[in-house]
């Protein structure tokens, strides 16, 4: 497109003609537990492979996308190799962008999760294949301070970096559980006054901002209550109703800045321990020039609950909006060393994060996919949220950890992450997938041929993918075996094609009805013979339209290739 912005690098413009491969179950490896028709996939394999596989059924479906790809930080790790030349990692992330978008419903939400080496270029890739306009935000995600200690370098790296795009429109407010922000809130905000008593003026000034009369008065009979956070765990139910009880007299202490002359004035007279309240009127801010009423208790200035809460549909949420730094603190990291029951230095992420996006993009029921699944946070949280999920792994911890992991929820034995927060008991289930081999192969002479792995059904599966159609055997009509719409139909056979049995399956179509038949060789002329059936070879029918034989995908390439120029500078 003539006058495009868009990022270009080496390799860019060599396609990718990606394979489309069957998903076949593994049964013996399933953990469907109580819940046999569960929709929930974990799948073991290259993940661009994986992501084509899935387009034919899930395209359009997906509403919340989080992958955490392999930083191409030039470091070794322990499960993956993430040492990758800059335009090999562009190449191969790109087209699986690609594939991801189209997977993704209408407004379906996608978060990648990077570090500070590629996310720069990544948000330059990702605006070609969302659109500027779909951009939404670029957070800061804090790890914890303490990932900082024995680094190099001239500045110590604490943070690391999500970009969020949505596809279409965003709802128009983020409504974030009492159970995501509750406890937190409790936290903060944990006394409350049970009984206000009486005031007795102490004193009386002129505040030089405005020149208006300003009344301190101290409260006698006062009663202030705690909410117990000791127990609080034990009484959760107990202490959220408590808490929402006393909604309107909840309050935090705010220390004052130095610089607020008129806050440190009232301090400097008030006693300790004494609850005031302070009559004034405001020369600034949303109560200019209106009487206003500050309360002060243990010289600290208090804050309110209900001024920066709200209360909906029986839930807590902070009315102000949720900013794009997301905070240690916030998303709590504690023990995510054994998270999940698996190892996984270094690149496990914490169920808290998830939780906060799974519930930003989805409700209950909605598809979450996550095609670098790691140690397999991401379908652990959304199993315990009950959101369906699909979970995409190329390495062996595919079996080592995302399997262990998700049968640890299933059985109620998960006892970290987010299990206390929704009170998971266990529950549901996944069915586990493989990749099927490649469908065509070369022989000994060079010449392609059907892989011997495939019968027949694989083999009328597999080509129906390509072609588009959905294997759908029919019981009476044996050559409608897949389907492409109400009159379109594919018919794949083994066995040579001769006129007689040509004539046989015409002798059973209804005119309006349209055929086409993959086989591997038929009488010369026959495809000529009827307008409304098409014959195929196959594999020839197949060769042109992807890369067969290829089963690694992966960004893990150690040694990078070089090029003319490197070669010619090492020369000299």
């Amino acid at each position: 497109m003539a006058n495009r912005l868009e990022l270009t690098w080496y390799g860019k413009d060599e396609p990718i003609r990606i394979e489309p491969r069957l998903l076949i179950e593994n049964t013996e490896l399933s953990n469907v537990g109580g819940d046999s028709d569960t929709e929930n996939m974990l799948i073991h394999g290259d993940n661009l492979l994986a992501l084509k596989a899935l387009e034919k059924d899930y395209a359009g479906q997906v509403k919340c996308i989080y992958i955490d790809p392999p930083f191409n930080t030039g470091q070794a790790f322990e499960h993956y190799d993430d040492n990758l030349e800059h335009s090999i990692w562009l190449n191969l992330m790109n087209e699986r962008f690609k594939h991801l978008y189209r997977l993704l419903e209408a407004d379906g939400m996608f978060w990648i999760h990077l570090d500070d080496v590629e996310v720069h270029y990544c948000k330059v890739l990702l605006d070609e294949i969302f659109t500027r306009r779909n951009f939404v935000s670029h957070i800061t995600y804090e790890r914890s301070a303490v990932a900082g200690l024995g680094q190099g370098g001239y500045l110590v790296n604490t943070t690391e970096h999500i970009l969020l795009y949505k596809k279409g429109s965003l709802p128009d407010k983020l409504n974030l559980s009492y159970e995501e922000l509750g406890f937190n809130i409790i936290k903060r905000y944990n006394r409350f006054v049970v009984n206000f008593g009486e005031r007795v003026l102490v004193r009386e000034f002129t505040a030089k901002s405005n020149g208006e009369l300003v009344r301190v008065y101290e409260h006698s009979g006062v009663e202030i209550a705690s909410i117990s956070l000791r127990d609080a765990k034990n009484r959760e139910a107990e202490i959220r109703k408590e808490f929402v009880a006393h909604l309107d007299t909840l309050f935090r202490g705010n220390r004052v800045q130095k610089e607020n002359e008129f806050q440190n004035n009232i301090i400097a007279s008030l006693d300790k321990g004494k609850l005031y309240s302070v009559d004034y009127v405001p020369s600034r801010g949303k109560n200019k020039g209106e009487e206003t009423t500050l309360y002060y208790y243990n010289c600290e200035l208090l804050s309110w609950l209900k001024d920066t809460t709200i209360l909906e549909n029986g839930m807590l949420s902070k009315s102000q909006k949720m900013t794009t730094l997301w905070k240690h603190g916030e998303i709590p990291k504690a023990d995510i060393a054994n998270e999940g029951g698996v190892y996984f230095p270094r690149s496990k992420k914490p169920e808290q994060l998830l939780h906060r996006i799974i519930e930003m993009s989805t409700e209950p029921g909605d598809i979450v996919l996550d095609s670098f699944l790691g140690s397999g946070t991401t379908a652990a949280v959304a199993h315990k949220m009950g959101r369906r999920y699909i979970g995409i792994e190329m390495g062996e911890h595919a079996y080592t950890h995302c399997k262990t992991r998700l049968d640890a929820v299933i059985a109620g034995n998960d006892l970290l992450g987010i299990t206390k927060t929704l009170n998971w008991q266990g529950g549901g289930g996944y069915r586990f997938y493989e990749l099927a081999p490649t469908l065509i192969n070369k022989d000994a002479f060079g010449e392609y041929v059907i892989n011997e792995e495939y019968d027949a059904d694989m083999l009328a599966a597999a080509v129906a993918l390509h072609e588009g159609f959905r294997y759908q055997p029919d019981e009476n009509l044996f050559w409608k075996q897949s389907v492409g719409n109400e009159n379109s139909y594919l018919f794949v056979t083994t066995r040579h094609l001769n006129g007689t049995y040509l004539d046989s399956i015409k002798d059973t179509m209804q005119e309006d009805e349209y055929l086409i038949i993959a086989c591997k060789s038929f009488d010369s002329g026959l495809d000529k013979a009827y307008d409304n059936i098409v014959i195929k070879k196959i594999p020839q029918m197949l060769l042109s339209r992807c890369e067969f034989g290829k089963d690694d995908y992966a960004l893990n390439i150690i040694h990078p290739p070089k090029y003319e120029d490197e070669e010619m500078e090492s020369d000299e």
